[in-house]
């Protein structure tokens, strides 16, 4: 006699309809969830503009270029344009139809990715641009001018044959980021706290703040770095390190709030960031974005380094720079090389030489019987450079 429908058959087929049911509920979700992270994958992805044209004309003279020294170190050149086109930037002043490059740091990272070191170079450096490719086609002649007229001449790619003519050090990446883009990372990880040693009122940058502990959104953001004439000195050098001390203030927020661990809080710095950057075509993507990124989490924030190029006053006039040598060469040797660099905030440290024992083969003998007693051998330390780290507090 087969058991009832409310007996124990009843019971074993509801069973199975539920394990069915749960099965077709787990794959839907599945295969939604899948297709919900490719959409978002994609959408990030498709938000970075590839620079096709820069790649082009780079390939052009790529045998002319620095060749990379040390295996898995990367030379990141990060160009801040002052691009006016566009309605979020048009206020920022009239639309020439022209744009130069605001800010440019050389960001090398460590082959073992145990260091960062951003290096500002200044706008108003006298240099010698090579003849690049215009933006209608035509190419103009090599000159000796200001530095950031190579963005304006040709671009991503004149600024980084000009840095690596400058440097001797091997560009292998660029990111390229306007007014509109900057503001957009600074509110997608609500705000960046700074300390003000006296209070701001500068009238041209729309920016007015207590002394103290603030915290800045966006368009405040903006105005601080990028205002000169009424803070600190007015000089360019005094804006480089307000802008390399916001660089620090803003990795600390991002590791701080655990943004990259977080997908809740990683989803609109991503698209914020995505969103505003025009980069070479290897990093077009968020694969190609993440597989440089990835080491960067566990570099110790005092390993995170920003300093200015060694630069002084030009012989011809007092408002443009020059570099200062042989200092600079010895800045760029470092990064060429991956050898270490040293910042420290109250100008250059002397350093007296280390003695160490001889350790070349033999000098202690085959049986190594004790302390080597010969001549000692000198080793320099590493050069110290005017800067600062991202472990830093300027309010202590």
């Amino acid at each position: 006699m087969g058991a009832s429908a409310s007996g124990r058959g009843l019971v074993r087929r509801r069973r199975r309809r539920w394990v069915r049911i749960t099965a077709f509920g787990a794959t839907t979700l599945l295969v939604v969830a899948g297709g919900v992270g490719w959409a978002v994958y994609a959408k990030l992805s498709g938000n970075i503009t590839p620079d096709e044209a820069a790649a082009a004309e780079l390939a052009r003279y790529d045998k002319e270029r620095p060749t990379s020294l040390v295996k898995d170190a990367r030379n990141i050149l990060l160009i801040g344009s002052d691009s006016r086109e566009g309605r979020d930037n048009a206020r920022y002043g009239r639309d020439s139809g022209t744009e130069r490059s605001d800010t440019t740091i050389l960001l090398h990272l460590s082959a073992g990715r145990g260091s960062a070191t951003a290096v500002s170079l200044p706008r108003d450096l006298m240099v010698n641009l090579p003849g690049c490719r215009r933006p209608d086609g035509s190419r103009s002649a090599p000159r000796f001018a200001m530095f950031n007229q190579a963005f304006q001449l040709g671009g991503s790619a004149c600024t980084i044959r000009t840095v690596e003519k400058l440097t001797d050090i091997r560009v292998d990446h660029h990111v390229v980021v306007d007014f509109h883009g900057f503001k957009k990372m600074v509110d997608a990880v609500d705000g960046v706290q700074v300390c003000l040693r006296e209070p701001i009122d500068d009238r041209a940058a729309k920016l007015r703040l207590p002394a103290g502990r603030v915290t800045l959104n966006g368009e405040q953001a903006l105005g601080y770095v990028r205002a000169r004439k009424t803070l600190g000195d007015g000089s360019d050098t005094e804006r480089m390190e307000r802008q390399q001390r916001f660089l620090g203030a803003l990795a600390n927020k991002v590791r701080s709030n655990d943004v990259l661990l977080n997908p809740a809080k990683l989803y609109p710095v991503l698209d914020a960031a995505t969103s505003s950057l025009t980069t070479d075509p290897k990093l077009a993507s968020l694969r190609g974005l993440y597989e440089l990124v990835r080491g960067l989490r566990d570099i110790p924030m005092e390993q995170v380094q920003f300093l200015t190029v060694p630069r002084e006053s030009y012989a011809y006039d007092a408002n443009r720079d020059q570099l200062v040598e042989p200092a600079a060469e010895r800045l760029f040797e470092r990064l060429r090389t991956d050898g270490p660099v040293v910042v420290e905030g109250n100008g250059p440290r002397r350093h007296a030489p280390l003695r160490l024992p001889d350790t070349r083969d033999g000098a202690y003998g085959d049986s190594h019987p004790g302390p080597y007693r010969g001549p000692a051998v000198t080793v320099s330390p590493p050069p110290t450079f005017r800067g600062n780290t991202a472990a830093e507090d300027t309010c202590e």
